[in-house]
């Protein structure tokens, strides 16, 4: 089933999301419509703040990004890369910053350079319930922190300089509005 995004200026997207257990009601369902979701919005990641959950998941399918490179290995390592992320915890980040222009589907129409870290560790339970400490690098990494980022009430837009922030300040209030345009499912704070 597909969901509907929350919108930029819902409090749920602020909130410091919650661990969850093996027992979590449904969770087979929710990974489900929650990949389903992000299909039908054309996303590569979605948190579960995103629709409406204040918990800490999210899922990432970073294939899309396979369709743009040229280099083989990169292509192969990009393609199959389709995780879930329960209770995450950042390790570490390393390495160079770099920066790439991010967007998100609670922010429809804008998109953004963010710097970030090259590597993450992040220590996580799959959708099994097993766990994880594994180290992501390049564009999985970046996807990662910007679903990591969401599980901990933080925006992309939180990176931008007070200028940046200042000049997409409308469209920000406008996308809290609904007066914005979108082909997916969303839901507008009240």
């Amino acid at each position: 089933m597909i969901l509907p995004v929350r919108a930029y200026g819902d409090p749920v997207l602020r909130a410091m999301c919650k661990d969850i257990d093996k027992d979590y009601p449904e969770l087979d369902s929710l990974l489900e419509n929650m990949f389903e979701t992000m299909y039908a919005s054309h996303g590569v990641g979605l948190a579960a703040p995103q629709i409406g959950l204040p918990i800490r998941l999210f899922i990432v399918d970073v294939s899309p990004f396979a369709e743009d490179e040229e280099d083989e290995e990169l292509i192969a390592e990009l393609k199959d890369f389709k995780k879930v992320f329960i209770n995450a915890k950042v390790v570490e980040e390393t390495g160079e910053s770099w920066k790439f222009n991010e967007g998100c589907l609670s922010i429809p129409g804008i998109r953004e350079d963010v710097s970030r870290l090259e590597n993450v560790t992040l220590e996580y339970y799959d959708e099994n319930f097993e766990k994880h400490t594994t180290t992501f690098t390049g564009l999985p990494a970046r996807v990662i922190q910007h679903e990591y980022d969401h599980i901990d009430g933080i925006l992309f837009t939180d990176y931008l300089s007070v200028f940046k922030k200042r000049l997409i300040k409308k469209k920000l209030k406008n996308i809290s509005t609904g007066d914005v345009s979108v082909d997916y499912k969303m839901r507008f704070p009240k």
